[in-house]
């Protein structure tokens, strides 16, 4: 992949940073970038058409949410992200999203929720005719969802750490939802949809125990499936990053039973 970024329209110096962000993230998820591979901010520069500050910050960020670390006399380097880091990441999520559901359970408006249950009441109800709607729609009521939880927790170092990490779940989901084959994370929008449906209900009940338990089973849920693509990274993506490899020996597009 050469040849520099497109601007984001209207960007400036946050939004050119944010785009390499996004950019070196899909790299590293993709498998382009090799756990280990140094990150020269120069040669990043050169080759993704972008200047310098940003290309360091954009570092600082990924070393903040732990996919890019320092090391001495190397810089930045990639971090591995392999099943047993995505196991950890998942795990301090769970913790954290369950602490913030317990908290957030009889402060969160309760019209916000009843918005929020309609909307995916209907997601469930109706068919996908338009897929790429219908993956705009499933990622936003699931940012409004997470997002609502941690603004009502009522801590805001736990909000925080919320905000700090929502970067690399979101995009591992979204980036997940580009990829071909059997592990596009579209087979389990429905799925995500019925477990945020019994978030909402247990928080509309205010119900600790109970939207605790749902939101644990949720991110669970999560961790099943991106154990499951990074096992798949990490035995060799093909010259896409993506490749499925249950496609190309079944011929089917359909999840593995």
């Amino acid at each position: 992949m050469t040849g520099s970024m497109a601007e984001p329209q209207g960007s400036g110096h946050g939004l050119r940073r944010q785009a390499v962000v996004d950019r070196l993230l899909k790299e590293i998820l993709q498998g382009r970038l090799r756990p280990g591979q140094r990150l020269i901010v120069q040669a990043l520069a050169d080759r993704l058409g972008a200047g310098l500050m940003p290309i360091r910050e954009a570092l600082m960020v990924l070393t903040g949410i732990g996919i890019v670390e320092m090391r001495p006399n190397r810089g930045a380097v990639v971090r591995a992200l392999g099943p047993a880091e995505v196991r950890g990441i998942y795990l301090v999520r769970r913790a954290l999203e369950c602490e913030a559901v317990r908290e957030a359970c009889g402060r969160v408006g309760v019209e916000d929720l009843r918005a929020l249950h309609d909307e995916l009441t209907r997601h469930l109800a109706t068919g996908a005719s338009d897929r790429p709607a219908s993956i705009q729609r499933a990622q936003a009521v699931d940012n409004r969802l997470h997002d609502l939880i941690a603004a009502s927790c009522g801590n805001p170092f736990l909000r925080g750490e919320l905000e700090r990490l929502k970067l690399l779940y979101r995009f591992l989901r979204d980036v997940a939802f580009e990829q071909e084959g059997p592990l596009n994370n579209y087979f389990r929008k429905d799925l995500a949809a019925r477990e945020h449906l019994a978030i909402v209900e247990a928080l509309l009940a205010g119900d600790k125990r109970l939207a605790v338990r749902a939101m644990s089973r949720h991110i669970v849920s999560g961790l099943r499936y991106f154990s499951r693509v990074a096992r798949h990274l990490q035995s060799g993506p093909g010259s896409d990053g993506w490749s499925s490899p249950w496609a190309a020996a079944t011929g089917r597009d359909q999840p593995p039973k």
